[in-house]
C-alpha cells in the first residue's frame, strides 16, 4: 500500500479557513493539521461513539434538541 494517497474532498469554507489559519499560527502544513485531526477522530472519537448504545444515544439527542435553549441559558 502506498505511503500516501491523495484525496480532494470538499469541505465546509469556513472550516477550511480555520484550518488554514491553525496551521499557519503553528508554523504547520496543512497536511499536517488534517492528518492530526483525521488520526485523533478516528483513534479517539469514533471508538467511543462505539461504547454507547445507539438507543440511548438517541434518547440523548432527541432530549439535547428539545432542551437545546435552556442548556444555552445555563450555560451564561
Amino acid at each position: 500500500m502506498p505511503r500516501s494517497v491523495k484525496i480532494a474532498p470538499e469541505i465546509d469554507a469556513k472550516l477550511y479557513a480555520e484550518l488554514v489559519s491553525v496551521a499557519k499560527e503553528n508554523g504547520q502544513s496543512q497536511r499536517f493539521v488534517l492528518e492530526r485531526a483525521l488520526e485523533h477522530y478516528l483513534h479517539n472519537v469514533v471508538p467511543s461513539q462505539r461504547m454507547v448504545r445507539p438507543e440511548v444515544m438517541a434518547a440523548y439527542r432527541r432530549s439535547n434538541e428539545k432542551y437545546r435553549e435552556l442548556y444555552k441559558k445555563l450555560a451564561k
